[in-house]
């Protein structure tokens, strides 16, 4: 799931990985991870080691790392590495809070399909433009595609939780069951890490829109971007309509029985 002490792998991969491979690799995993290990947690006896302190120091130390790294990143797609780093520490949140809250697997699943549409939708704009990954090469997006830079800001925006996109009731519903759970210091930690988040995705978002371009910029295809812009839609669809996926979600489980 690209968890601190074994996250390295994921900015690599995000960077070296071809586009396409890199989207579904910082993705898929990272929702069967967090599945497998939620339902792991809810076999573990609450006597026997105190499990949940311990996942919350994954998360506090997952999202900090991930956020701090992104900071200094001059590459879009490592950018995105770390921002998927700093994403699982947010979704364990979740995990912490199973059998503490009655949003807890509500809000880890929620948090995985609006993760999955945000990471999709930022990697479909990796993609269209060919895989650049120069920070200064996205100089100007919006004066040449604009409809990319949109997808671009509405992926970003989600990942920070702004409504009324799905990050926001993803992040709304993560803090609020750790709050239930007895971790309000946890959602105090992924607060300000949210607030830091900002500083890098402005630094993309803020050249593609105030700056002049670089040089051309070429697509890839038609489709490419009409995928992109599907996730980018559903991105506000999920979250305009978080009330009834939250309320099916709220069924599911976890464990048979």
């Amino acid at each position: 799931m690209g968890a601190v002490p074994a996250h390295a792998w994921m900015p690599d991969v995000a960077d070296a990985a071809p586009a396409p491979v890199a989207a579904f690799v910082t993705a898929a995993p990272k929702v069967g991870a967090l599945l497998a290990l939620g339902r792991l947690s809810l076999t573990l006896p609450e006597t026997a080691v105190d499990w949940r302190l311990l996942v919350a120091g994954l998360a506090a130390a997952t999202m900090t790392l991930g956020n701090l790294a992104a900071l200094w990143q001059e590459n879009v797609r490592r950018l995105l590495g770390w921002s998927a780093v700093s994403q699982t520490g947010y979704g364990l949140m979740a995990v912490v809070a199973l059998d503490r809250s009655d949003l807890a697997i509500a809000s880890l699943l929620y948090f995985l399909l609006a993760y999955a549409l945000a990471n999709l939708t930022a990697f479909g704009v990796v993609i269209e433009l060919r895989g650049r990954t120069a920070l200064d090469s996205y100089a100007g997006l919006a004066r040449v595609h604009p409809f990319l830079a949109v997808s671009l800001v509405l992926s970003f925006l989600s990942f920070v939780g702004i409504p009324p996109l799905a990050g926001f009731t993803a992040k709304l519903t993560l803090f609020t069951a750790a709050i239930d759970a007895g971790y309000a210091w946890l959602a105090i930690v992924a607060a300000v890490n949210t607030v830091v988040s900002l500083a890098y995705y402005a630094r993309v978002l803020g050249p593609s829109y105030f700056e002049a371009p670089a040089g051309p910029m070429p697509l890839l295809s038609r489709r490419a971007a009409v995928a992109t812009f599907a996730c980018a839609a559903g991105l506000l669809g999920v979250g305009i309509g978080a009330d009834p996926v939250l309320r099916a979600f709220h069924s599911a489980r976890l464990l048979p029985g």
